[in-house]
């Protein structure tokens, strides 16, 4: 069954849209392709899917090598905000881009959310 692009670009842009200190999202493969994305004007979204593909083949190493285990998510936190990566099923990786202000708890929970919607838009 193919998937239906338009339907995930709805659910993230549903979720930019209504999620309050949420700024972004994108959704790539492992391997660094862009299944969909609503970002901030000027990040461009081939790039993104490319660094976020990296970050998770390199935390990948790390938790391997540290015997941490499968990774679950991997954290960024800078003076302009959060880029949180989390796994999306086996085929997908879901990118959150989020304001400094952003509470961490309600972001997670928003974030687990949002996983299981597009889990099942995946299907």
């Amino acid at each position: 069954m193919a998937i239906d692009n338009q339907k995930l670009n709805r659910v993230l842009h549903n979720f930019v849209t209504s999620t309050h200190d949420i700024q972004g999202a994108a959704l790539v493969t492992p391997d660094g392709l862009p299944f969909a994305a609503t970002l901030p004007a000027g990040m461009e979204e081939e790039r993104v899917a490319a660094m976020s593909a990296a970050m998770l083949s390199l935390a990948e190493r790390i938790g391997m090598e540290l015997a941490r285990g499968q990774i679950d998510r991997i954290y960024v936190e800078g003076d302009q905000g959060y880029g949180v990566l989390t796994s999306c099923g086996e085929d997908a990786v879901l990118l959150v881009l989020a304001s400094q202000a952003a509470r961490q708890g309600l972001l997670m929970l928003e974030i687990k959310r949002v996983v299981a919607e597009l889990k099942l838009a995946l299907m």
